[in-house]
């Protein structure tokens, strides 16, 4: 029995990978036993270092720039969206780094996750549970307050064929 129940998660890891998300095929590698791509620290999950995708924004005197990728679990199921990078300013002024998400064509409120102030820098560093129904956009905005002067929505959920 247990022999089935591994062979139907490791099909359906496959089937997930295949169709999915990009980094997917990853997770379904290591289910059968493969060591390919690199474990995150305690979460059991996998990412591929080539499934990595670059990002950046600039608005003002402040920009935004760093690395996105999924990770999956190794049975396949759960998804996590990675956002790593740094938001600098380089001039007078605050500004912040804002995501905003939608969930099966709902969107959700705009959530601010960084803020510098004058030529400072801090590191962005977030994981978003991710499913193929959601749709994630970033910008920076002058301002800690809110979403009124901002650069162009970003897509943070849109992948590329190549990861670069």
């Amino acid at each position: 029995m247990r022999r089935r129940t591994r062979a139907a998660i490791t099909a359906a890891a496959a089937l997930l990978a295949a169709t999915a998300l990009p980094g997917a095929a990853t997770a379904a590698a290591s289910t059968t036993g493969s060591t390919a791509g690199s474990t995150a620290t305690g979460t059991g999950a996998t990412a591929d270092a080539a499934a990595r995708v670059p990002w950046s924004v600039r608005h003002g005197s402040a920009s935004a720039s760093g690395e996105r990728w999924v990770e999956t679990s190794v049975a396949g199921i759960f998804h996590t969206l990675v956002i790593r990078g740094e938001l600098t300013g380089s001039g007078s002024g605050c500004h912040s780094l804002w995501i905003r998400y939608t969930y099966d064509l709902a969107p959700a409120p705009p959530r601010k996750y960084a803020e510098v102030c004058g030529s400072d820098s801090t590191p962005v560093a977030l994981r978003h549970q991710y499913r193929p129904t959601t749709s994630g956009y970033l910008t920076v905005c002058r301002g800690t307050d809110d979403t009124e002067d901002c650069a162009a929505w970003q897509s943070i959920t849109w992948w590329p064929v190549s990861g670069g």
